[in-house]
């Protein structure tokens, strides 16, 4: 079984000249999700990993698994106005304007490794934005993981500028 071939594309979504990767269609498939859950860990075997950090929103189907297999904690990091309580914010730069990721006060510890997971790697905005809030939490990324790389977009090269390693699966062309 190829992962890859799990995934489906929808064309102009969300708007014209958009190729939208729909990972649900591999969450679906329990065999694809099992298999894509064990290789997304693969690379991190044998590495201490405190806790699993995952980006809204179909970052946290992939993170909960993971933490499950792992036998440890899982933290979300969300958009803004969704954590209730204190929390930290950071900002980060959209193709048209700008967004804010969140992290709960305390959801890490320092010295606390952590696996930072999402569905996709675009511009690498949003994982950028993860890594500063793990990161002021006083925690260490020990690597990023995900399903799906858009490699045009330079995401996978901004977030091992900030030497964070990255795990991918599967590489599509195009954005």
């Amino acid at each position: 079984m190829k992962l890859c071939d799990s995934i489906r594309t929808i064309p102009d979504f969300p708007k014209p000249g958009i190729q939208f990767r729909d990972v649900t269609t591999l969450f679906g498939d329990a065999r694809a999700f099992r298999m894509a859950i064990d290789h997304l860990l693969h690379p991190f075997a044998g590495d201490r990993i405190d806790k699993v950090a995952a980006l809204e929103a179909r970052g946290f189907i992939m993170g909960g698994a993971i933490a499950h297999q792992l036998s440890v904690g899982f933290v979300p990091i969300r958009k803004s106005g969704k954590l209730p309580g204190p929390r930290m914010s950071e900002n980060y730069t959209l193709e048209y304007g700008e967004a804010t990721m969140e992290l709960h006060e305390g959801a890490l510890q320092a010295g606390e490794r952590v696996l930072l997971v999402d569905d996709l790697i675009a511009t690498g905005g949003t994982c950028e934005a993860g890594i500063k809030l793990i990161r002021r939490a006083g925690a260490i990324v020990i690597g990023s993981a995900f399903i799906i790389d858009l490699p045009a977009l330079g995401g996978r090269i901004r977030i091992e500028a900030m030497d964070v390693p990255v795990h991918v699966l599967c590489e599509f062309d195009g954005d």
